[in-house]
C-alpha cells in the first residue's frame, strides 16, 4: 500500500477534509487533520448543503454514512420559490411538488419524478456527522497553518500555536483562501466582477417573522435590476442571506463601509436597492444580526502546477470558484472520494503517479463547473434574469407550472 507507515496530514476540517479523512480511516491510512478553529463547537457559517447524487451523496454512501445523513436532512430546504424586485411570485416550487404528489396519488395519473433529489442539510449537522465518524483524536483543534518547508522526503510543518509536525504527505483542503495552495501554484484567483454581502439573523422567526414564514422552509430567490436577494432559514433558526451584484473589485475597501454597522449596511442597502420592495427592509431591523462581506474570485479555467509527490489539494483550495452552480462543497467531497481510491489503489506504485492522475481527474471537472457557474453568474445579473431562472426551474420540475405574478 502507498501510503503504509507513512503519516498523511490533511489542513482543513472541512466538508471535504473530513470526508477525506474518513475515507482514509476506513483503510487503515495514518491521518490526522488540522482545523484553525478553537474547537468542534464554533458555530459554522453558509447556508444549508444540497448533496448531489454523483458527487456529495457518492461521498456518504463511501464513507457508509448515508443512514446519519438522510436521518437529518431538512425535507423542504431544497425548495424554492422566486420573486421579482417587487416581491410578486413568479414561482413556487412548494405548490408544484405538492400538487404533483397528489396527482401521484391519482391512479389515473403515472407522473414521473419531477425532479432529481438533491436532499438539503445543514452545514454543521453535516459537519457533526463526519466529525463523529472519525477516531478519537483525529482532529487537532486550534491548529492554525503559518508556513512549512521540506524535511526528507515529506514537509515540516508550522503552527499558529506552537506545535510543528512531519508529515509524509500534505493535503491542502483549507478553501477559496488556503495558505498551502502557494507551495504548489502561484496562480492568482481573478475577481468574477460580483460580490456578495452574506447576513445571518438569529431567530429568524422572532426577528424578520414575514420573511421568515414566507419561505416555507426553503429558499427564496429574488431577481432585478441585475441584482439579487437570496435568503433560507436554517435548523437552529436562523435566516441567512445573501446581496449580490455587480461592484467593482476594490469596493469593499474603496467604500469604507463598516460591516459592523448594521445601520450603515442599511443604509446602503436602500440606496443600491432603491427600486426593491420595502418589504426586504425586514431583513435589516434586528439586533441579531452579522454580515460578512464575500466578493467572488476564482482560479482561471485552465490553471495547472508541476505536480508533487509529497503535497496536492482538494475543494476550494485547488479549485475556487462562485456559487452559481451549487457545486462547490460537492465537488470538494468528489475531490476526496477520488483522492482517497488513486491512494489506496494496489495497482498504483509510487505516489507521485497516483496524485498526477488524481489532479488530472480534478482539474478536467473542475473547469468544466467552473463554466457553469461563471455562466450562471453572468445570467442571473442580467436584465432578463428573471426569465431565465424560472425556465431553468421549469425545465427542471417537468409538470405543472404555476406563473402567477401575484403580490404576496
Amino acid at each position: 500500500m502507498l501510503l503504509q507507515n507513512k503519516k498523511v496530514a490533511i489542513v482543513g476540517g472541512g466538508m471535504g477534509g473530513l470526508i477525506l479523512a474518513r475515507l482514509l480511516q476506513m483503510k487503515n491510512i495514518n491521518i490526522n487533520v488540522y482545523e484553525r478553529d478553537l474547537n468542534a463547537e464554533v458555530r459554522v457559517q453558509g447556508s444549508p448543503l444540497d448533496l448531489h447524487e454523483d458527487s456529495g451523496l457518492e461521498a456518504m454512501k463511501r464513507a457508509d454514512l448515508l443512514n446519519e445523513f438522510y436521518a437529518n436532512i431538512r425535507p423542504n430546504a431544497s425548495k424554492a420559490r422566486i420573486l421579482d424586485k417587487d416581491f410578486n411570485l413568479h414561482f413556487d416550487e412548494h405548490q408544484i411538488k405538492e400538487t404533483a404528489s397528489a396527482l401521484m396519488s391519482d391512479e389515473k395519473n403515472s407522473l414521473q419524478d419531477i425532479s432529481k433529489p438533491r436532499p438539503e442539510i445543514d452545514r454543521s449537522v453535516l459537519r457533526s456527522i463526519l466529525l463523529n465518524s472519525l477516531q478519537p483524536e483525529t482532529i487537532s483543534w486550534d491548529s492554525q497553518f503559518i508556513a512549512m518547508e521540506k524535511e526528507n522526503e515529506g514537509w515540516r510543518m508550522h503552527f499558529k500555536n506552537g506545535k510543528t509536525i512531519y508529515a509524509d504527505l500534505v493535503i491542502a483542503a483549507d478553501g477559496a483562501n488556503s495558505k498551502i495552495r502557494p507551495y504548489l501554484s502561484s496562480e492568482k484567483p481573478i475577481y468574477s466582477g460580483i460580490t456578495m454581502i452574506e447576513g445571518t439573523i438569529y431567530n429568524g422567526k422572532g426577528n424578520a417573522s414575514n420573511l421568515f414564514e414566507f419561505s416555507k422552509g426553503g429558499k427564496v430567490l429574488a431577481l432585478g435590476n441585475e441584482q439579487t436577494i437570496m435568503y433560507g432559514t436554517k435548523g437552529d433558526g436562523s435566516l441567512m442571506f445573501l446581496l449580490s451584484s455587480k461592484l467593482p473589485e476594490n469596493w469593499i475597501t474603496e467604500s469604507d463601509l463598516n460591516f459592523k454597522d448594521n445601520q450603515k449596511i442599511f443604509e446602503w442597502f436602500k440606496e443600491v436597492y432603491k427600486e426593491w420592495s420595502p418589504k426586504w427592509h425586514e431583513l435589516f431591523k434586528s439586533n441579531e444580526l452579522y454580515f460578512i462581506p464575500r466578493p467572488q474570485y476564482y482560479f482561471p479555467v485552465n490553471q495547472t502546477w508541476e505536480t508533487q509527490a509529497s503535497l496536492t489539494m482538494i475543494g476550494d483550495a485547488a479549485h475556487r470558484m462562485p456559487p452559481f452552480a451549487g457545486k462547490g462543497a460537492n465537488l470538494a467531497m468528489l475531490d476526496a472520494v477520488e483522492l482517497a481510491d488513486f491512494l489506496t489503489n494496489d495497482h498504483v506504485t509510487e505516489i507521485k503517479t497516483a496524485i498526477l492522475n488524481f489532479e488530472k481527474r480534478m482539474l478536467d471537472r473542475a473547469a468544466k463547473a467552473l463554466n457553469d457557474t461563471l455562466n450562471n453568474g453572468e445570467q442571473i445579473h442580467s436584465k432578463n434574469a428573471l426569465q431565465h431562472l424560472v425556465s431553468i426551474f421549469e425545465r427542471t420540475n417537468q409538470t405543472i407550472i404555476i406563473t402567477p405574478k401575484s403580490k404576496v
